[in-house]
């Protein structure tokens, strides 16, 4: 259920790289809970492919590599790939990977367990407000999912 679910943090995503079959492992472990979150080698290298992540390293996937490829998981039901792509574009001239999914796993952590709204503040960058605005929509999402599958039993 989403209100036992966690994201893991930066310190918790392995900091030795990962091959291929691990990260995929990795990354479905994590995610379990998350419906729909699932992801494959080949959606990896094909993420590898289209740029949205680096090329791993001696066939290694970093600690940066799978913090990325967990937001792709957690938002490619939302998100285009165009989109995320635009999103780690933005990131890019703001912050670093680690910062980044920080603030984004902290975020989805406190809508997803918080009490269903989102504060913005006026000295929010456009960039976190951006962010805020993706969390809500993805959480939104996986809760309508949650309610219409405990619905349909």
């Amino acid at each position: 259920m989403l209100r036992d679910f966690s994201l893991p943090t930066y310190r918790e995503i392995p900091a030795v790289g990962l091959y291929l079959d691990q990260t995929s492992k990795y990354i479905n472990e994590v995610l379990q809970d998350l419906p729909d979150c699932n992801i494959t080698n080949s959606m990896i290298s094909n993420y590898v492919k289209h740029h949205l992540i680096s090329n791993p390293v001696k066939k290694q996937y970093s600690r940066d590599q799978i913090a990325c490829l967990i937001f792709i998981a957690v938002t490619k039901n939302t998100l285009s790939l165009d989109e995320v792509a635009a999103v780690f574009e933005m990131q890019k001239g703001t912050c670093e990977i680690r910062e980044a999914y920080v603030t984004f796993s902290e975020t989805f952590e406190n809508y997803l367990h918080g009490d269903g709204q989102m504060t913005y503040e006026e000295t929010d960058s456009a960039e976190l407000r951006l962010l805020r605005r993706i969390v809500v929509t993805v959480v939104n999402h996986y809760h309508l999912n949650e309610e219409l599958n405990q619905l349909r039993k």
